[in-house]
């Protein structure tokens, strides 16, 4: 544990009374949010709960029509999300946003750019990028695609560019990192390699992620905040927010949520 981190305070990433209204809908109702730091978090609930607009507020691509977001103890509420991504909070999305014509180590690469201040330097050699190829190597290594470092992205399979849009993430050496929908889409055999690489790269860092499937949750989750109707339904650990009448309600209707009850 490093002294910063040893004397950080506990909740990496707070709000409090966030809300969110389009036009007189209410799409985020009042959420009190702490992130623990060094902790996998979920944010679930049904469809239509305001995870997806609740995270887009997170992240600074909505602003808030009420509330304050605070990040390592600084209002960020009214920060721009690339203010934000410089402080150390990154986001990933539900669509992978590589390079698909570029090979993985060259999107890697340019994503580590930034370090050499010459993002926007386009008269200059794509050779100036080499100094930056140990690092991007060692990145890929950490998610298990070193051997795909030559592999044009667009002929990577799904899950595996997921992986290459994760290290694209780590590249900006975030402190937290927000997943939106990590394992959208993918069967059971990226389904579990993604969740083994989150739970890899979650080491001195928080996450965050938005996340349907429930075997992820359960799995590498050690906090759970279910939203619906835009507000906070419960929170607490896997077991406590899963045997949660509530929540129960909510995910599968009220005779459904009695069943479960009376253990039929």
């Amino acid at each position: 544990m490093t002294e910063k981190t040893a004397t950080a305070a506990p909740f990496i990433l707070e709000t409090t009374g966030l809300v969110k209204e389009f036009r007189g809908f209410v799409a985020v109702n009042g959420v009190d949010l702490k992130v623990r730091r060094g902790h996998i978090h979920a944010l679930i609930g049904p469809n239509g709960a305001g995870k997806t607009t609740c995270f887009n507020l997170l992240t600074k691509f909505l602003p808030p029509t009420r509330g304050t977001i605070r990040f390592n103890g600084k209002d960020i509420t009214n920060e721009a999300p690339q203010r934000i991504a410089r402080m150390g909070m990154v986001r990933s999305f539900q669509i992978s946003a590589v390079f698909p014509h570029l090979t993985v180590l060259e999107n890697v690469r340019i994503a580590l750019q930034r370090s050499l201040g010459t993002t926007f330097h386009f008269w200059k050699s794509g050779r100036t990028l080499d100094q930056l190829n140990e690092r991007a190597m060692a990145l890929l290594a950490e998610v298990g695609l070193e051997s795909y470092a030559r592999m044009v992205a667009v002929e990577m399979p799904y899950g595996r560019k997921r992986a290459l849009e994760i290290a694209t993430t780590l590249a900006l050496d975030p402190e937290m990192l927000l997943l939106d929908e990590p394992t959208q889409g993918m069967g059971h055999e990226d389904v579990d390699r993604v969740m083994e690489l989150i739970r890899k790269v979650s080491a001195n860092r928080t996450i965050l992620m938005v996340e349907h499937n429930m075997k992820v949750v359960s799995g590498i989750c050690d906090a759970i905040t279910v939203l619906a109707r835009g507000a906070v339904l419960a929170e607490g650990d896997y077991a406590s927010v899963s045997a949660n009448p509530v929540v129960i309600e909510a995910y599968m209707g009220s005779e459904a949520a009695q069943l479960v009850a009376e253990g039929h």
